[in-house]
C-alpha cells in the first residue's frame, strides 16, 4: 500500500501544482539570497558610518580653524580700533611733525568762498626726522628718459 491517498477531481489538480520532491533544494537559493542581502546591507552600513565619521572629523577641524581665524580677526580689529582712536591719531600726527589746521574756508556750488581761512596753529617741530622725497632719478641708475626726445 502507498502512504499517499489517491486524490480525485479538484484536489488532484491542486496537488499537481506542488513539487513532489524534498523541499530542501528549493530553500537553499532563498536562504543564500537572504544572507547575501543582509551581508551587503551590513557592509553598506559600515561604509556609510565610516564616511559620516570622516565628515565629522573634517567638520571638527574646520570649526577649530574657523574659531582660530575669528579670534585672529577680533585681535586685528582691536588693533585697528586702537590705532584709529582720536588720541592715537593725534599723537602719531604730532610725532610726524603735523600741527592742527586753522579755520577752514568752504567753496560753495556757485564758486563763492564762505568763511575766512586762518593759518595753522602751533609751531612745527624741526627735530623730527622726515625722510626726503626721492626724485625719479634717485630711484633709477640715471636720468629718466622721456619717450619721443
Amino acid at each position: 500500500m502507498s502512504s499517499k491517498p489517491e486524490l480525485k477531481g479538484r484536489a488532484a489538480r491542486l496537488a499537481r501544482l506542488f513539487p513532489n520532491g524534498p523541499g530542501q533544494a528549493a530553500r537553499t537559493p532563498f536562504v543564500l539570497l537572504v544572507v547575501l542581502l543582509l551581508g551587503g546591507g551590513l557592509i553598506c552600513l559600515l561604509v556609510l558610518n565610516s564616511a559620516l565619521s570622516e565628515g565629522a572629523f573634517k567638520l571638527d577641524d574646520l570649526q577649530r580653524e574657523t574659531k582660530g581665524l575669528t579670534d585672529e580677526e577680533q585681535a586685528l580689529q582691536r588693533d585697528i580700533d586702537a590705532y584709529s582712536a582720536p588720541e592715537a591719531l593725534q599723537r602719531r600726527a604730532r610725532e610726524l611733525g603735523m600741527v592742527p589746521g586753522g579755520d577752514p574756508a568752504f567753496l560753495g556750488p556757485d564758486g563763492k568762498v564762505k568763511g575766512v581761512p586762518g593759518p595753522a596753529s602751533g609751531v612745527r617741530r624741526t627735530d623730527t626726522h622726515i625722510p626726503p622725497v626721492l626724485a625719479p632719478e634717485a630711484m633709477t641708475d640715471g636720468p629718466t628718459q622721456t619717450p619721443g626726445r
